[in-house]
């Protein structure tokens, strides 16, 4: 019988996220608390413009982002925001989303598996994915157990279990 398979990815649905960006734009545009304040959110390529003309008000605007975000199923594991900075009178965030699962993280999800998974599963690192092949399903489906139990700091998604 031949191995069965999955896939570990860590994908963002950018239909989902651009969703969500206008959401919050919308509100930042309608909320009575940021008229007149040049409260703004806007994307520019892979980031996430949020400004204002106080720290609080750039805090908000990303904390309605992270809201639109949950709203749409996205975990917050995939963005990567900054701290604020002040630039002339106002105050930004940049923000990013993460895709992809990074060379570093993909080794420490590798570690994970062959110390603490059953024997006679194998994994290896494909570009910005992860395989993990075994004879057994069973050892598969406590592999994805196990690594959703673990605190990474990026979000995990399964595919393609064959």
């Amino acid at each position: 019988m031949a191995d069965s398979s999955f896939d570990v990815v860590s994908k963002v649905d950018k239909m989902e996220a651009d969703n969500a960006l206008h959401q919050a734009h919308k509100e930042i545009e309608q909320r009575y608390d940021f008229k007149g304040t040049g409260a703004s959110i806007a994307q520019s390529g892979d980031k996430i413009l949020m400004k204002a003309n106080s720290e609080e008000r750039v805090k908000a605007i990303l904390d309605v982002f992270q809201t639109k975000l949950i709203k749409r199923g996205i975990s917050l594991k995939s963005l990567d925001s900054g701290d604020p900075y002040a630039s002339g009178k106002e105050y930004r965030i940049e923000a990013e989303l993460k895709d992809g699962i990074t060379q570093e993280n993909a080794k420490k999800i590798n570690k994970i598996i062959r110390d603490e998974g059953p024997k006679g599963v194998k994994s290896q690192i494909q570009g910005d994915e992860l395989r993990v092949q075994s004879k057994s399903r069973d050892d598969l489906q406590s592999v994805i157990a196990l690594l959703k139990g673990k605190d990474l700091d990026i979000d995990l998604q399964f595919i393609n279990f064959r």
